[in-house]
């Protein structure tokens, strides 16, 4: 029976692919090259001819979830235009529902250590991604009067923080831990406290 990597013609996607389900069954750590070169369906040897050792791999997981994770963000942006507010929202869901559909990918990009200027793509991918919650964070600033405005990275910041410790805390069956609320209206709930402190969402809103 022909090896599964190289059956579909593409050998280095076949390795990202057993990493992605070794990752999420069993954390970045938790798994060898080895692992990774049967899962695929091909020889340890063969991983050396893509990746260098498991960070290179674990890398490359996390350069594509970067790219997933930009696209879906670019789109929720342009879904809630033109309205600064909808498009704001719509990235703070789109984390929650990127978490939860691409779990593996999200462990890789943040709980692996992989550093982020691991290489320029992966700089890049990430640069992109973080900039388009910037960019609806400094549409929605300018309805803010100057001098109470702070800076859109802030801004953002501020909801990467939320939206990740709702996805962390609340959205990943971390054990033993429950919340008496649906992770969607946790983050809803927040970002609408957060907006209104800001006076961007009417009180009564």
């Amino acid at each position: 029976m022909p090896k599964k990597g190289y059956h579909h013609g593409n050998l280095r996607q076949a390795l990202t692919a057993a990493a992605l389900e070794l990752i999420e069954a069993r954390g970045p750590m938790g798994f060898t090259l080895s692992e990774a070169a049967k899962q695929a369906g091909v020889t340890p040897a063969a991983v050396y001819r893509h990746f260098d050792g498991r960070e290179a791999l674990i890398a490359e997981a996390a350069l594509q979830g970067y790219e997933i994770f930009g696209d879906l963000m670019d789109y929720a942006y342009q879904s809630g235009q033109p309205s600064a507010l909808k498009a704001f929202e719509a990235t703070g869901r789109a984390y929650l529902a990127f978490a939860r559909k691409y779990p593996g990918h999200y462990i890789a990009m943040f709980e692996s250590g992989i550093s982020v200027n691991r290489t320029p793509e992966l700089a890049a991918a990430v640069e992109r991604a973080n900039g388009v919650l910037e960019k609806a964070a400094t549409d929605l600033s300018k309805h803010i009067p100057e001098d109470k405005r702070p800076p859109a990275s802030m801004f953002s910041a501020h909801i990467w923080a939320l939206s990740h410790g709702v996805v962390e805390l609340f959205a990943r069956n971390s054990p033993g831990r429950a919340s008496p609320f649906p992770p969607d209206d946790l983050l809803e709930t927040g970002i609408g406290i957060y907006l209104r402190g800001l006076g961007l969402v009417d009180p009564d809103a």
